[in-house]
């Protein structure tokens, strides 16, 4: 017989007779489960050399496996101790790949899911940039192909080239073809540059808006710094209102105990001789009224403010700090201590105020002359006042109640009738001592520790111990002018002042042993004060000298000749010199600055260091024509204070 392969009938496969039976459902997960494997261990190769392209070091591409392995462990570390962050790692874990694809690849989903893990409150405040070009395409304007003056040489050459073989007559298809090559190039760039303006002119809005931003921020910590320097004040108050309180109750202590000691003093001697005293009534009465307690004069602490006032030296030169109605009539002298401290102001109205420049209060007047004040000084919580009447008063504001137990008081707005609603006390507790051996008006005085040096129509200068309350010295200034060989035949002055001639000494100041004077004869004589002699004489001015001032190195001078001059005090002679329309009446400078009035509405100031000169005050603003004149400026550290002649005062920062 045939066997079956050669009968044509196919032969079937059967298993070996060894091998034992397996079933359908036994054999499919042993090769679904191989199946998986491979593909996982190939997942795994795969990320495992993204890995190490994507994490390790360029320089370290042998070690990428060891250090990704160390930066996943890292990771697992760090998600160990943030469950919330562990939690929404391990949540990709029942997403689908098309959900991660979308949610890595969807714009708008990206940016829902970063907005919304941030605060409220720091979204408010993001400024919205629409820009007409992509970053891309922002990207794409900045890469130069070339610089700019070579492209255009190159432009240039292109274009006269193009024309000579226009003129040539070689034209053809592909002389068209480049030059529309060229078409296309030209307008291509010129894209660029309209993408390259668009961002600048974005970054310049966007500078603008940062502009904008920072200056409201300024406005904000502006009035922080306000506050705080309110606060400094109304401490500074309280400090001084419960070290004077301290010091009368130590007064009260000390008085008691005296008053107890005398008591008992008393009654140890009456009942010891108690006859003698019946006896000799006059005798113990004389005694016992000699050993009468009797109040114990204090000094009191003459400092002025213990903080130091900045907010002025922030605000933009000329702004406006305040107003002030002090008087009813012309201003004619003023004078503070440091910025937003104490002002003590006089008119001709005869009246002397004084007020708080912090608030625009007014503490006070300092009643006693019987004539209007010429001069004055204020020198922490000491005044000195030169009236037309011939004497000198020295007042102590610590003294007065309204002063050192006044509440502080609120910054009000600037605002001319605020002021006339406060009553003017008086105070002449204030009163310290009356200087008064001139025979004519004082019109010039400065004050320094313990001594005071004035001057008067009487054509004397007189120094006066301020201890003693007496005159030391008196200078007489004619006879000095007639020793003097430099001074013969100059001396212009009548005898009785015409109206807009200035006083015979208009101005001086005083440092230790030196002595620096201005006189009517246009004359600045430099004094020793320990010889009584002139030691040197500067002549310049033509007009009689109205203001002066010197520091370590120059001698500044103002006159009615309508100019201010600047001295060397080395060599004597003039070192700058500038002129206005009108007389100068009152000047002053600090480290920076020369403020000069000169029969304006306005305060003239020149700046040293940059040589410009400019306008401070109402004047200078759009309601120029209701303006007064100034006619006395004191300045101090950027802080301006200007009187006028209707009896205004203005406080500015320049």
């Amino acid at each position: 017989m045939d066997s079956p392969s050669q009968s044509g009938h196919p032969r079937s496969s059967s298993p070996p007779l060894d091998a034992s039976p397996r079933s359908v459902s036994d054999t499919e997960p042993n090769v679904l489960g191989n199946v998986i494997t491979r593909d996982l261990n190939r997942i795994q190769r795969t990320v495992a050399a993204t890995a190490n392209h994507l994490i390790a070091p360029l320089a370290e591409g042998a070690q990428a496996s060891g250090h990704y392995q160390s930066a996943m462990g890292d990771l697992s570390k760090q998600l160990a101790k943030r469950p919330s962050l562990q939690k929404r790692m391990l949540s990709l874990n029942h997403r689908s790949p098309s959900e991660l694809m979308r949610s890595r690849l969807s714009t708008s989903e990206i940016q829902h899911r970063a907005l919304t893990h941030v605060p409220e409150e720091m979204l408010h405040n993001v400024p919205n940039y629409e820009h007409s070009y992509s970053l891309f395409q922002g990207f794409q304007a900045t890469i130069p192909e070339e610089s700019d003056g070579e492209g255009r040489k190159h432009r240039h050459r292109r274009r006269d080239g193009k024309h000579k073989s226009l003129e040539g007559g070689g034209g053809g298809p592909a002389s068209l073809a480049a030059m529309d090559r060229e078409k296309t190039a030209l307008k291509r760039q010129l894209e660029l540059l309209a993408i390259r303006k668009n961002m600048a002119s974005s970054e310049i809005r966007e500078i603008d808006q940062k502009i904008s931003n920072l200056h409201q921020m300024r406005d904000i910590v502006f009035d922080r710094l306000a506050g705080l320097e309110q606060e400094e004040v109304e401490i500074e108050h309280e400090i001084i209102s419960v070290e004077n309180k301290m010091e009368d109750l130590e007064d009260e202590l000390e008085l008691a105990a005296i008053e107890e000691n005398t008591r008992r003093g008393a009654s140890t001697d009456d009942g010891s001789n108690a006859d003698d005293t019946a006896a000799d009534e006059g005798f113990m009465s004389e005694s016992i009224y000699a050993k009468l307690p009797q109040k114990k004069v204090r000094k009191r602490n003459r400092r002025g403010r213990i903080s130091t006032a900045v907010l002025h030296e922030h605000l933009e030169p000329g702004h406006k700090i305040r107003e002030i109605s002090a008087h009813e009539d012309t201003i004619t002298a003023l004078d503070f201590d440091v910025p937003f401290g104490t002002m003590v102001t006089a008119s001709v109205d005869d009246s002397v105020r004084v007020w708080d420049l912090n608030s625009g209060r007014c503490y006070g007047s300092l009643e006693g002359h019987i004539a209007s004040v010429r001069c004055l000084q204020v020198e922490d919580n000491l005044v000195a006042t030169g009236s037309a009447d011939a004497s000198i008063r020295l007042w102590d504001l610590s003294k007065a109640d309204a002063f050192k137990y006044s509440p502080p008081s609120t910054v009000v707005d600037d605002d001319a009738e605020i002021v006339e609603n406060f009553k003017v006390q008086s105070m002449a507790d204030c009163h310290v001592m009356t200087l008064g051996s001139h025979v004519d008006e004082v019109t010039a005085l400065y004050f320094q520790g313990d001594t005071l040096v004035s001057g008067s129509a009487d054509k004397t200068l007189r120094q006066w111990d301020l201890v003693k309350g007496r005159c030391v010295q008196t200078l007489d200034v004619l006879w000095a002018a007639a020793q003097s060989s430099m001074d013969e035949g100059k001396w212009r002055s009548p005898a009785i002042r015409a109206p807009g001639e200035g006083d015979f000494i208009g101005a001086l100041q005083c440092f230790d042993a030196a002595l620096a004077c201005g006189t009517a004869d246009g004359m600045v004589r430099l004094w020793d004060l320990r010889s009584g002699q002139v030691h040197r004489s500067l002549v310049g001015h033509t007009g009689a000298v109205t203001a002066l001032q010197f520091d370590d190195v120059h001698l500044v001078t103002g006159s009615l000749d309508r100019s201010i001059r600047i001295w060397d005090l080395r060599t004597g002679t003039i070192y700058d010199a500038y002129g206005y329309e009108n007389p100068v009446t009152s000047m002053q400078f600090d480290t920076r600055r020369i403020v000069s009035a000169a029969g304006v509405p306005v305060a003239k100031i020149y700046d040293k260091t940059d040589g410009r000169h400019w306008d401070c005050g109402a004047g200078a603003t759009e309601d120029a024509i209701n303006a007064a004149v100034v006619d006395r400026v004191r300045v101090k550290d950027g802080y301006l204070v200007e009187g006028r002649r209707d009896g205004m005062v203005g406080v500015w920062a320049c």
